[in-house]
């Protein structure tokens, strides 16, 4: 037995030596970071006279597909698009057959298997295609073939840009239509929303974009946010617009290739020796190459003012009010009238006219969010409020129609124990309003002092209302303007009396302001007051700002101005004036900058319409950072023509819109 016992411990200490020592041993060879690599196609690439009902493509290992819906593409496009599988080393395309009898007489083969006559089909696959085991993607390969004598080879490419902000934009359709000769112009045009495109093509992560295997001719060129995957505009899509129409050719040129090689480069640095890998230039290559033009084409991608309009929801969080949501910011104000649980206390047919003096609605500034306070107590105590509401509502056109619905504001009251309830009860007795304001220290010289309520008020004291300057304990009572921020009068902003219209010096400098509201001061829709409230905040002195003054040539008097925070989020907005632009009271830190020229003058910029073929504002960026420092004046001029625009964004702002809208 002792025998045995020293043979179990001997083992059990080699397995867990062996456990513990993974490096021992084979380890399986580096990672695997080769794609797979194509040995045969069938039919052949470029086949002409071709009508394959599948196409197989051979690899030299096992391969899978990833993401096919977003990588792999056809042009021209197919409304039901071919069947794309891997089995084992095989990829196969398989095409979806037409809803017809393939045994009528008169069908071409191409038609047989749903492809067009005499056309040049090509199929991108992306980064579709990967190896088994680590994904390895061949990058853009591409199949192409001919249902007729001749492969097209004409190609066109160019860059796409969200025209507001000049990003980039990835996995956008870009399509093409040929011009006929009696229709060379496309204004009021409907072709692009219904149909579809002869050719596509799609931005890549950078933007960039090729239609390749096109014939020769006139072409109108268009890309789509195509939600639908119709590859025909819907209203609510992305859209973008080339202006000219496009005639693609090529020409012979001698063009250069460089062969670059690495080198081992030694350096020594106090006394130690680094080894950096530089990459040299080997050889220079020329050779005669096919340049296709146009390849420097420039789309820039926008979203229509065109929004849905519904109503999303109504919620009823606490008893005394409602808010109801709309998908789109609303022109005009539902009207409500309210049908079951009839107010008693108003002992008339319930109409909205009616119904007013016992609410008060507040909207935000967009009237997609609208609140209604209920001040008749009858209406409260309800725990279901049923009304009818008269809105305007979106067709399948994005046109407004009027809407008619039914709306229950349901309450459900918290569950909590009846001594809590009462609780409640006895602390509701009287409810002091709660009022807060945005004061601090460090107060910025620009901006006014704003007193902000949670219930709406109905009527304010004037003279319990105090503004005081201090200097040292002396407090010199000011005159000031107190005026709401909205129709709800929950919201009030406070101005000294003398700086009321300059809105970018409304405060002295280094001084110390207090403001104060004696008890009872306000009284809120509901008859509660508010307690005393006492608020103090001293101004930044003028040597924590810096100022910026911005002229820009050419000059042009539509030009507005932006300034841009790190994020490329706008800071200030002011209109460019002649003598250059004045930013007073701007933080010492980076900025970037940005104009766009406001064509209909309403000092916001305006995006592209399709139906009237107006494009976007156009929009340019100071390709430079500006960074500013404490009690520094700084000038800049801005020649917003002398860099192209797909140069002009920072690096360091750029990223995908694409991505960003997805």
């Amino acid at each position: 037995m002792k025998r045995l016992t020293y043979i179990a411990i001997i083992l059990c200490t080699f397995i867990y030596i062996g456990c513990a020592n993974r490096g021992i041993g084979p380890q399986g060879g580096p990672k695997d970071e080769t794609p797979p690599h194509m040995v045969e196609e069938l039919p052949m690439n470029g086949a002409v006279n071709a009508a394959p009902k599948q196409i197989e493509i051979y690899f030299d290992e096992y391969i899978q597909l990833d993401n096919v819906a977003e990588n792999f593409l056809i042009s021209p496009p197919q409304q039901r698009p071919p069947r794309v599988t891997a089995i084992g080393k095989r990829v196969e395309v398989e095409f979806d057959k037409r809803d017809i009898d393939l045994k009528q007489e008169g069908l071409s083969a191409a038609n047989k298997v749903g492809l067009k006559d005499s056309t040049t089909y090509t199929i991108q696959f992306g980064s579709a295609i990967c190896d088994y085991t680590e994904k390895n993607p061949i990058e853009d390969y591409t199949f192409s073939f001919s249902t007729g004598p001749v492969i097209d080879t004409m190609q066109i490419g160019g860059l796409m840009l969200n025209a507001e902000d000049l990003n980039p934009i990835s996995g956008i359709i870009v399509g093409i239509y040929t011009v006929q000769a009696d229709n060379n112009h496309f204004l009021h045009d409907s072709t692009l929303s219904t149909i579809p495109f002869e050719r596509i093509g799609k931005t890549d992560a950078e933007g960039y974009f090729s239609i390749s295997n096109m014939k020769h001719g006139d072409f109108r060129l268009f890309g789509l946010g195509d939600v639908s995957r119709d590859y025909i505009y819907q209203p609510g899509e992305g859209l973008a617009m080339y202006d000219s129409i496009i005639t693609p050719r090529c020409h012979r040129a001698m063009v250069q290739d460089t062969l670059w090689l690495d080198s081992i480069a030694e350096t020594w640095i106090e006394g130690e020796r680094h080894r950096d890998t530089l990459t040299i230039v080997d050889t220079v290559l020329n050779y005669e190459a096919t340049i296709f033009e146009p390849h420097n084409l420039l789309l820039m991608y926008f979203q229509e003012n065109k929004q849905r309009h519904y109503f999303s929801r109504v919620l009823r969080e606490k008893q005394h009010f409602f808010t109801l949501y709309f998908a789109a910011p609303q022109d005009y104000l539902p009207i409500i009238h309210p049908i079951s649980a009839r107010i008693d206390s108003l002992n008339v047919d319930t109409t909205f006219t009616d119904w007013l003096p016992y609410t008060m609605v507040q909207t935000n500034p967009t009237n997609d969010t609208i609140t209604v306070w209920l001040t008749d107590s009858m209406a409260i105590k309800q725990d279901t409020l049923a009304f009818e509401m008269h809105y305007w509502k979106s067709d399948s056109l994005y046109q407004l129609q009027p809407q008619l619905d039914t709306i229950r504001a349901v309450y459900r009251a918290p569950r909590i124990s009846e001594k809590a309830r009462a609780k409640m009860a006895e602390q509701n007795k009287r409810i002091a309003i709660e009022a807060k304001t945005n004061a601090k220290n460090s107060f910025e010289i620009y901006q006014p002092l704003t007193l902000s309520f949670t219930t709406p008020t109905k009527m304010y004291t004037q003279d319990s209302l105090h503004l005081y300057q201090v200097i040292d304990t002396i407090r010199t009572p000011l005159a000031f303007t107190f005026t709401p921020a909205d129709s709800s009068y929950m919201r009030y902003l406070v101005y000294p009396a003398t700086k009321a219209n300059d809105t970018e010096d409304i405060w002295e400098a280094s001084m110390n302001y207090a403001f104060e509201a004696d008890s009872a001061a306000f009284v809120d829709i509901y008859g509660n007051t508010n307690d005393a409230l006492k608020a103090t905040f001293k101004i930044r002195s003028l040597d924590e700002y810096s100022t910026l003054r911005i002229r820009i040539e050419p000059w042009n008097e539509q030009a507005v101005i932006q300034i841009l925070d790190e994020k490329d989020q706008v800071i200030r907005t002011m209109p460019a004036t002649a003598d250059g632009t004045l930013f007073r009271h701007l933080a010492p830190k980076s900025y970037y900058m940005r104009m766009f020229i406001d064509k209909n003058g309403d000092g916001q910029w305006t995006t592209g319409d399709y139906l009237t073929h107006r494009q976007p504002e156009p929009v340019f960026y100071f390709s430079s950072k500006l960074t500013l420092r404490a009690n520094w004046d700084f000038e800049e001029t801005f020649r917003y023509l002398q860099i192209p625009i797909e140069e002009q964004k920072p690096q360091e702002l750029i990223k995908d819109a694409g991505k960003a809208k997805k």
